[in-house]
């Protein structure tokens, strides 16, 4: 069922939206290395990998060069709007395409680079196995603010690996145990207002029953 509704709001926000991304693609393309979208890597069902598009927010090599996979403050990896898009979630939108072809759900777990995978506990990745990546989930509107989160810490790494990664997975596994065509429409709303509020945390009030939140984020979550 979610299917049919991935396909039908896909195919009409690309179309409602693709007239606004045109000026996103001309300032891409004349600006930085000159590239507009980031196809990378990640984990998708089956535990295959696939190519995830994204607008280009970063240099090319930027997973090459010092910071690695973890984005610092005021990174010097960052092309000039990539700040802009980054904290707007607009460099996501190219996955509407990633949508309409199968490879994605609008709402699923958030598909991980293998490095990100790897660090997920085993029950989770069987768990995850058979289950089809989201443009959103509930790990994404809990963690609307994961780089942030990480700004705070000197060893990123090891931070998102032992805290951030275990966590984010076990909400991962409560959405595919709770996966229904309510929740399917309520993280799409909640995913718009945290966007639009990042502050706000009704996904406390709207899901009682997640995993509880590990003692290190609770400031941050």
């Amino acid at each position: 069922m979610t299917r049919i509704f991935d396909i039908l709001f896909s195919t009409i926000v690309i179309l409602l939206l693709f007239p606004f991304m045109i000026p996103i693609i001309i300032v891409l393309k004349l600006t930085g290395e000159h590239y507009i979208f980031y196809r990378q890597a990640r984990i998708g069902r089956n535990g295959k990998e696939f190519g995830l598009f994204k607008f280009a927010t970063m240099l090319l090599d930027s997973p090459n060069l010092p910071g690695g996979l973890y984005t610092g403050k005021n990174d010097p990896r960052m092309l000039p709007l990539g700040k802009f898009l980054r904290k707007t979630k607009i460099n996501e939108l190219p996955q509407l395409f990633n949508i309409f072809t199968g490879q994605m759900s609008i709402v699923g777990f958030r598909p991980t680079v293998q490095e990100h995978f790897n660090s997920y506990p085993d029950y989770a990745k069987k768990k995850l196995h058979d289950a089809l990546p989201g443009l959103t989930g509930i790990g994404s509107v809990v963690f609307r603010d994961e780089e942030g989160i990480l700004q705070t810490f000197d060893d990123k790494k090891s931070f998102h690996q032992n805290i951030i990664s275990p966590y984010k997975a076990a909400l991962e596994c409560w959405y595919v145990d709770h996966k229904n065509i309510k929740n399917y429409f309520l993280l799409i709303f909640m995913t718009v207002q945290v966007v639009l509020k990042p502050k706000k945390s009704s996904w406390k009030n709207r899901f009682k029953d997640l995993p509880s939140v590990p003692a290190e984020l609770r400031t941050f979550i």
